[in-house]
């Protein structure tokens, strides 16, 4: 009775869905149909336009393919090369290979714009992938043609087909000497079908590409140095409906700022035009107040920048300028007959962290931006374009409660800031739990490692300590090659990579992704060795550490400053030992020149920002500067 208490007209314009998810999938119609069910007979569609995001695991090369098709469009003048992976602007983003922001290009073939939004693969930027998924009608699910569908791929496939966008799969990596395509294309439906995919969507066309060479083919044996095939499948997506006549609605997706002009509104006219200067009504739902408004800038995508225009109409993705006030979701409509939209939703936080003034011994020292009045504006600016983002004050007026999609979202928007020059002290990362029918339930991780099979048990075994549970195990490949399953608790991942990487002598791939909330797992040991503090404040000497080195494993190096209770090191055994690495070296008649030649120090174990996090417990926190990375205790006198 609920389903059908929708407008007939809503329910018609839906896709035909898998049975099992008919309501599910009727909550959830996708604003492009919304609009289109709304939209006045014979409203058409724009046949000369695509809108299509790229959605991928992390690594398939999502944004390799995008300057793939850029430079076969002779969208940007010269060449681009192998490495240049223009999409990835970012410093964070070209250092760890990966997408960060969702980011718009476009470019222009056989008369026909493509408007193009490369989208991060990883699970704890999904707040990107949704809003992104708004604007699109078509998708290119982007799986490597060696390991085929990973668990990523299947959170924003997921995201896709509830929307009931059409898929364009593409292969990618078809050059690599372990490329499968055909197992690639079985497990890739699978996954459809597991999913609920509807007949007309398992049903989808295949590219076979090699974006980092520049190739592609209908056939993975018949590939030619163009993307041409690529471009042409692209054609073949659903076209964007266009109700060009009817009241408008401009939903904002995404928000980005200009030094210049200000903060910026990205969205997709849904139906309607919108013109410069145009008097215009911005509210945040149907029954919410219409504000007004005015655009003072209008710009469309063009190749790897913007272009200003007069106007725009349904079915154009679009740049403006002139509100300053203005959330994600809203919807830009006619004063006059205003017909907002449903409000975007986004998946809760599922982690938080307090990040506050560093009050460490050496605060001040390598950092300008030092006050909690200079990182609650930095935090407020951030919220205002990472919407997955949220923040809390706490008892503390030092220290603010940041909460996030999982732990690299955090420690991306702390290594941002560490940049830009602030100096900040991070508390231990905490789960957000939820009582779910009056149950006391956590955050869950489904984690796939493939591993050698020799390194098999010591992995099943350091799982199963921190309260995994195994739910496949696959048979041994030719190649000796394992792949495990397991769900386990988030709070239980603290700490797990760089454990895996030393077990493994860094043979095992592990990938994880949010697998909901599941009943509270119980407690276990996160870790079963103490630390090294540091005895005094100093400077860090061979001598000194030395002998620390005897007792575990270090962090420092001769000549780094340390201070009382910086965790300098691992200690061997459980429970923290106090060691002293300033102690200098007596010079008396007693001791050789030479002697201090024959010290051997173990180099020491680089830490990054990830790993420090990780790695600490309550009651220790890791000091962030532009020059260091620092850990410490807290009141340990």
């Amino acid at each position: 009775a609920e389903i059908w208490a929708r407008p007939r007209a809503a329910v018609a314009a839906a896709r035909p869905l898998a049975a099992g998810r008919l309501s599910r999938g009727l909550a959830q119609i996708s604003a492009s149909e919304a609009a289109v069910a709304a939209a006045p007979a014979g409203s058409g569609v724009r046949s000369d336009m695509r809108n299509i995001a790229i959605v991928a695991h992390v690594d398939h090369g999502k944004t390799s393919l995008v300057d793939a098709m850029l430079q076969s469009a002779q969208a940007i003048s010269g060449s681009i090369d192998k490495d240049d992976r223009l999409m990835d602007s970012n410093d964070q983003e070209r250092e760890r290979g990966i997408t960060i922001l969702a980011k718009n290009a476009a470019i222009e073939y056989g008369g026909t714009k493509v408007n193009i939004v490369d989208t991060p693969g990883h699970a704890d930027f999904g707040g990107e992938v949704e809003r992104v998924l708004n604007m699109v009608d078509g998708v290119l699910l982007l799986v490597d043609a060696a390991e085929g569908p990973k668990p990523q791929t299947r959170f924003v496939l997921k995201k896709a087909l509830e929307m009931g966008h059409r898929i364009l799969v593409v292969v990618n990596k078809i050059d690599k000497p372990a490329a499968r395509p055909d197992y690639v294309i079985d497990k890739t439906f699978d996954l459809f079908v597991e999913l609920g995919a509807s007949d007309e969507q398992t049903d989808f066309p295949i590219v076979y590409t090699s974006a980092i060479n520049r190739q592609s083919g209908d056939e993975p044996d018949e590939v030619s140095d163009s993307m041409e095939p690529l471009l042409k499948k692209i054609l073949d997506l659903p076209a964007p409906a266009a109700d060009t006549a009817g009241s408008l609605q401009l939903q904002i997706s995404n928000i980005g700022s200009d030094p210049f002009i200000g903060r910026l509104g990205i969205g997709r006219v849904r139906a309607g035009r919108v013109a410069k200067g145009q008097p215009l009504g911005l509210s945040a739902g149907p029954g919410e107040p219409v504000k007004s408004a005015k655009i003072s800038e209008l710009f469309v995508f063009d190749a790897m920048g913007r272009k200003a225009v007069d106007e725009a109409s349904a079915g154009d993705i679009v740049v403006f300028s002139g509100l300053s006030e203005f959330n994600i979701g809203d919807t830009l409509v006619d004063p006059a007959d205003p017909r907002p939209l449903e409000p975007i939703s986004v998946e809760e936080p599922t982690m938080s962290i307090s990040i506050g003034v560093n009050k460490s011994p050496f605060a001040g020292k390598a950092g300008k931006l030092l006050t909690s009045r200079n990182i609650r504006e930095r935090l407020e600016k951030e919220l205002e374009t990472n919407v997955a983002l949220q923040l809390k004050d706490t008892g503390d007026a030092d220290s603010f409660q940041v909460y996030g999609r999982g732990l690299l979202h955090l420690t991306v928007l702390i290594e941002t800031m560490r940049r830009e020059g602030f100096e900040l002290m991070i508390g231990c990362p905490k789960v957000i739990e939820q009582e779910i029918e009056g149950a006391r339930c956590e955050p869950f991780e489904l984690v796939d490692v493939e591993l050698p099979e020799e390194y098999s048990g010591s992995v099943i075994s350091m799982l199963g300590e921190r309260n995994g549970n195994m739910l496949e195990m696959g048979s041994v490949s030719p190649e000796g090659i394992v792949s495990l399953q397991y769900e386990v608790p988030s709070r239980a991942m603290a700490g797990v990579k760089t454990k895996l990487m030393s077990a493994t002598r860094g043979l095992a791939v592990m990938t994880t992704t949010f697998a909901g909330y599941k009943p509270w797992a119980g407690d276990f040991d996160k870790r079963d060795r103490g630390n090294l503090l540091s005895h005094e404040k100093g400077t860090a000497t061979g001598h000194g550490l030395k002998n620390a080195q005897e007792r575990g494993s270090l962090f420092a190096a001769p000549g780094d400053e340390v201070y009382e209770n910086q965790i300098v090191g691992i200690h061997q055994r459980a429970g923290d030992l106090k060691v002293n690495v300033c102690r200098q070296k007596q010079l008396t008649n007693m001791r050789s020149a030479g002697a201090d030649e024959k010290t051997n120090l173990s180099p020491p174990t680089p830490i990054t920002l990830e790993e420090a996090v990780e790695y600490i417990e309550d009651s220790e926190f890791v000091e962030v500067t532009p020059a260091a990375i620092r850990m410490g205790k807290v009141g340990k006198k």
